[in-house]
C-alpha cells in the first residue's frame, strides 16, 4: 500500500496537523502517515519545494504527498493533483508544483472537483479536500474520478543560477537555510562542473568570504580525525546531499551557523569566478 506524507506550514502547536491525521485515520486505521515537516515558514513555497523535492524520492513509488502550504481556499483558485515521477502531489494551485519540478514534466495534472459539492464554503481544505482526495488515491481510485485533467497550472519561476560569459562567472543566490544554519545556493554541481571543466582555477565569493576549494562532504574539512575538534567552527564550501553548492560551518547550528556568522539570508548573491 502507498504511504501518505504530510507537509504544511501549520506548526505543531495548533490543532490542524492532528485534524489532518485524525481525518485520515477515520477513513482507514491501517494507512501509513509520515510527516515530512510542519515547520515551513508561513506561505514559503520555495522552502517547501526544496524540502519536498529532496524528500519524496525516498518514499515508495505511488506514495501520496499532501502539501498544505499557502492552502487557504478560494473559489477562484484550483486545488490539484499532480502525478510526477510515479508519485502523487496534492496541493493548492499556487505554483508549488512548478517550483518543485522545474526540470521534470508532470505525467498528468488534475483539478480536484470534490469541492464543487461545497459551493464556496470550504473551511479547512486540508481535511475537506486534500485528505478525501488522498484517500481516494490510497484506495486505488483513479484521479479522473475526483478531478478533471488540465493542461496549465500556476507557474512560479524557480530561481536559476546563470553564467555570465563576459565576466566568466556563475551568479547564483541563496535559496534555502537549513536547520544547521547552512546556506544553500541554487548552483548545482552539474552546472558548476560544466564551467569548471574548462578553467584551471575558480573562486567562490559571498559577502567578504573567498574560497578556492569545494569539498564533497562536511567532514572533508577534517584532515586528522584524532584532532577533529579543531575543525569546529571553521567554514567551508561543499556540495550537499541535494548536489547544490552550500556554505557551511563545521558543527554549526541555527545560532552559530553560516547564515548567522556571515549574516546571509535567502536571495543574497553568491558568485563563482573562473580564471
Amino acid at each position: 500500500m502507498p504511504v501518505i506524507t504530510l507537509t504544511s506550514d501549520y506548526g505543531l502547536v495548533d490543532h490542524r496537523v492532528a485534524s489532518m491525521k485524525g481525518k485520515i485515520l477515520s477513513w482507514s486505521e491501517e494507512v501509513k502517515v509520515v510527516d515530512i515537516t510542519h515547520n515551513i515558514t508561513a506561505y514559503n513555497l520555495l522552502q517547501t519545494a526544496y524540502i519536498v523535492r529532496n524528500a519524496y524520492k525516498f518514499f515508495p513509488e505511488g506514495s501520496i504527498h499532501i502539501i498544505a502550504v499557502d492552502s487557504f481556499y478560494h473559489k477562484s483558485r484550483k486545488n490539484i493533483i499532480a502525478k510526477v515521477d510515479g508519485h502523487y502531489f496534492i496541493s493548492a494551485d499556487n505554483g508549488i508544483t512548478n517550483l518543485m519540478f522545474f526540470d521534470i514534466k508532470p505525467e498528468a495534472v488534475y483539478e480536484i472537483t470534490l469541492n464543487n459539492r461545497f459551493d464556496d464554503k470550504v473551511i479547512f481544505p486540508a481535511t475537506e479536500i486534500f485528505v478525501p482526495a488522498a484517500m481516494h488515491l490510497y484506495k486505488g481510485g483513479l484521479p479522473e474520478v475526483i478531478g478533471r485533467k488540465i493542461k496549465s497550472i500556476k507557474d512560479v519561476s524557480f530561481p536559476r543560477a546563470i553564467y555570465n560569459e563576459a565576466e566568466k562567472m556563475i551568479i547564483g543566490e541563496v535559496m534555502y537555510i537549513d536547520n544547521f544554519g547552512n546556506v544553500v545556493s541554487n548552483i548545482s554541481r552539474k552546472f558548476f562542473e560544466k564551467y569548471a571543466a574548462i578553467s584551471e582555477k575558480f573562486t567562490v565569493k559571498f559577502r567578504n568570504i573567498v574560497s578556492s576549494k569545494v569539498f564533497d562532504q562536511y567532514t572533508d574539512l577534517v584532515t586528522d580525525w584524532d584532532r577533529e575538534q579543531e575543525a569546529h567552527g571553521k567554514s567551508s564550501v561543499i556540495f550537499n546531499d541535494a548536489e547544490l553548492l552550500e556554505i557551511t560551518i563545521y558543527k554549526g547550528n541555527v545560532s552559530n551557523g553560516a547564515s548567522t556568522l556571515f549574516g546571509m539570508s535567502t536571495g543574497e548573491k553568491i558568485y563563482v569566478e573562473f580564471e
